[in-house]
């Protein structure tokens, strides 16, 4: 789908005659405006057309507003048909939930609901936090992680989960296990975790990696003691010091963390290698996409990961969350406004937070 947003002039002619054509089914892909009348409206107004020459396209109604014009009375561009959006996207996401094995066809379900592909994609993707692709992948590795836990072979586990193949789950395995599925269903046994640890602006910091990546980043008041939180959360896995050949990488990885900590380097790239439930996954990934310098409230995110009624499954979530920073539980609030708890204490999200809005504001 053309990027309406940065080809708008070269699509104009198409945007008209959807607009002429009254095409409910691009509802929400843009928004039109009458510079005359100093309103906007979706596609599908019934109002009367103004001429050609008096419209402007925009890709969002945020643009739109920002042109000066406000909502259309008529056709309320910014209203009731977000509320019927929402349960097309929730009844969706059920349906994945219900049989993540099969292969559902996001065109399928968009024409049934009288959307465009792409619009239902990207009103997913805001509503749920994810795609329905990922969203799909984490609901399979929850089904997979079930059949393993009962004990079913490696390879039947995979086929019931609906990978098709032992390829496709160890290609997802990364970012959704945290470990291969021979290796979960043992328990992390075989698996070794390297840890080094640094002195950062907010204290003492430890970091545990596998192969794959950083699996344990947080603060504590000792080597000893953030050692033993380690074996803890590992307790199947071999942990080991830091080998000297990977030195220069942790260097790297402690001098990206500081800069991030002061406030220099706002956006952090590092190897992850994170495991949790599937409803974890999907407020850890929520979490990765809220700005820097900005906050969301722990009903806020429970809306948006389309399960508004966990608020308080989100913030055990966010209490359980190993990897401090890149997953960057602190920019959850309470509602109130107020910090609400943090795991490594909350004058460090006080920290976090004032440094993070100072920078985004340079």
């Amino acid at each position: 789908m053309t990027n309406i947003a940065s080809n708008i002039t070269s699509n104009e002619d198409a945007l008209w005659s959807t607009v002429q054509n009254r095409d409910a089914s691009r509802d929400g892909e843009f928004f039109y405006g009458v510079m005359t009348t100093g309103v906007y409206c979706r596609p599908s107004c019934n109002s009367r057309r103004p001429l050609r020459k008096n419209i402007r396209f925009f890709a969002t109604a945020e643009a739109a507003e920002r042109a000066g014009l406000r909502p259309c009375k008529r056709c309320r561009p910014t209203g009731a048909s977000t509320n019927v959006l929402n349960q097309v996207v929730h009844e969706l996401a059920r349906r994945i939930e219900a049989e993540p094995e099969r292969k559902i066809s996001l065109a399928q379900m968009a024409k049934r609901a009288g959307y465009s592909p792409f619009h239902l994609q990207r009103s997913f993707k805001a509503i749920m936090g994810s795609s329905p692709k990922e969203y799909q992948t984490a609901a399979r590795v929850r089904m997979l992680k079930q059949e393993l836990r009962n004990d079913a072979p490696v390879a039947d586990a995979i086929y019931q989960a609906g990978f098709g193949s032992g390829s496709r789950v160890y290609e997802k395995a990364d970012g959704h296990l945290g470990m291969t599925p021979s290796e979960y269903r043992s328990g992390g046994k075989g698996l070794t975790i390297s840890y080094a640890s640094g002195q950062t602006p907010l204290g003492l910091m430890m970091i545990g990696a596998t192969d794959r990546g950083i699996c344990f980043l947080q603060f504590g008041e000792s080597d000893q003691a953030l050692l033993t939180e380690v074996k803890q959360q590992f307790p199947a896995a071999a942990v080991q010091p830091m080998p000297e050949s990977f030195r220069s990488e942790f260097d790297s990885w402690m001098a990206a963390l500081n800069r991030h900590l002061r406030g220099i380097e706002p956006r952090l790239d590092l190897p992850l290698d994170v495991r949790g439930t599937a409803f974890q996954l999907i407020v850890w990934r929520y979490l990765q996409k809220v700005p820097y310098g900005e906050v969301r409230s722990y009903s806020e995110v429970a809306a948006a990961i389309g399960k508004p009624s966990a608020t308080r499954a989100v913030a055990r979530a966010c209490a359980t969350n190993s990897v401090a920073l890149l997953i960057p539980c602190h920019r959850v609030v309470r509602g109130t406004g107020e910090l609400g708890g943090y795991r490594w204490g909350v004058q460090r999200k006080r920290v976090l937070l004032d440094t993070e809005r100072a920078a985004s504001k340079r």
